[in-house]
């Protein structure tokens, strides 16, 4: 893997725009699109991942799908100078964290904490505060996501079915 960051062109930026709309689009698929071949494509993904570029592929869940119905961004006050070391082990015991970040500001770090309630979230929230360079937390719930498509969302919105009739119940009998 290189460590400078990877040359890439107009088709390499249709093909990322590709995957990151959906992993699983075939090679021949992305191809079509941009007017390559399959094999093309797939020599630019391996380029692009063993430059950096491309760093993994992943499944979007519904996070309510696995039980995490609340959900809330946490502001972290540190006692002192805490290293972000420090606080990376700390938010790695804690699986209900999902993303972590240290930021500018008056607070030395942001968590995105998903729990399956507000219950959940409290219990969440004390054990990070038993730390003792934890000086004090501010929290956030989220109420909606104005953007649902995007990944801090958990997945893309499928289209709404159809409302359910009777018509159906006699054309899945048949």
């Amino acid at each position: 893997m290189s460590s400078g960051p990877a040359p890439f062109d107009g088709l390499d930026r249709k093909i990322l725009t590709a995957l990151m709309a959906n992993a699983r689009t075939s090679f021949a698929e992305i191809g079509t699109a941009i007017g390559l071949s399959a094999t093309a494509v797939k020599r630019r993904v391996d380029r692009l991942r063993d430059s950096g570029v491309i760093t993994g592929f992943t499944a979007t869940v519904r996070p309510s799908a696995l039980g995490w119905r609340t959900e809330a961004y946490v502001e972290v006050y540190c006692e002192g100078a805490a290293p972000p070391r420090r606080l990376a082990e700390v938010v790695r015991n804690h699986p209900e964290i999902t993303a972590a970040m240290t930021v500018t500001g008056g607070a030395d770090a942001l968590l995105h904490v998903r729990a399956r309630d507000v219950e959940h979230f409290e219990e969440v929230l004390e054990r990070i505060r038993v730390e003792p360079f934890i000086r004090k937390t501010i929290s956030v719930m989220v109420l909606s996501h104005l953007l649902p498509e995007s990944p801090e969302a958990g997945a893309t919105h499928e289209a709404p079915h159809a409302p359910h009739t009777a018509s159906d119940d006699a054309a899945n009998m048949r």
